[in-house]
């Protein structure tokens, strides 16, 4: 007797499985774009200090994790997100917004921490220097390498601070879904072997 193969059934599952295995191939596409982000902003932490960018710069040219000088020459703003400080304690980083001139992006300074998100302290301003990261709202900020009065000094970053989804991270998504099809073609065999011995006179 002829095994029949049911059409629709397996094409469901062809394609899941296909699915299944290029969100396998993305993820260790991104776990490779991951390792060479990071090894770019190692590197870049190794560099000698910059001037805080005073035009808006394209994505590919943002200078994460250099280290950098500038000059607010006025605070515009205030705001608080969650952070840490140099010993690790969880808190709140205390975020000035500062105008650097008649144009121009304008500066984030990350002047420190407190555990109290509504801290008061007192920073005018002036020459400031310390490293520069991501910031939802600026793109980049630059967390000072020393606090005023009212603050403790924030965390060091480092670049283990861009994302707790690593290379290793990726590849274990990639595993997952690469033996998710496998799993699949298994139990769809079993399904057609239990069929076929149904069918048999």
């Amino acid at each position: 007797m002829t095994k029949r193969i049911p059409l629709l059934p397996t094409l469901a599952v062809a394609a899941a499985v296909l699915v299944m295995i290029w969100l396998g191939i993305w993820q260790m596409q991104r776990a490779n774009w991951k390792a060479e982000l990071l090894a770019k902003y190692e590197a870049a932490e190794k560099l000698p200090p910059i001037s805080w960018p005073t035009i808006p710069l394209a994505k590919d040219d943002v200078p994460y994790f250099r280290h950098a000088t500038g000059v607010c020459l006025r605070p515009v703003g205030k705001r608080a997100i969650a952070g840490e400080n140099a010993k690790g304690d969880s808190g709140y980083a205390q975020i000035v917004d500062c105008s650097t001139g008649a144009e121009g992006p304008g500066m984030a300074v990350e002047v420190g921490w407190s555990q109290d998100p509504n801290a008061k302290f007192s920073w005018n301003g002036g020459p400031v220097s310390g490293i520069i990261v991501p910031d939802r709202l600026s793109q980049i900020r630059l967390v000072a390498a020393t606090a005023p009065a009212g603050l403790e000094p924030s965390r060091v970053p480092d670049v283990s601070s861009v994302s707790p989804i690593t290379p290793a991270v990726h590849h274990g998504y990639a595993a997952t879904w690469f033996g998710l099809a496998l799993i699949a073609l298994v139990i769809y065999g079993l399904a057609l072997r239990k069929r076929w011995r149904q069918a048999r006179p």
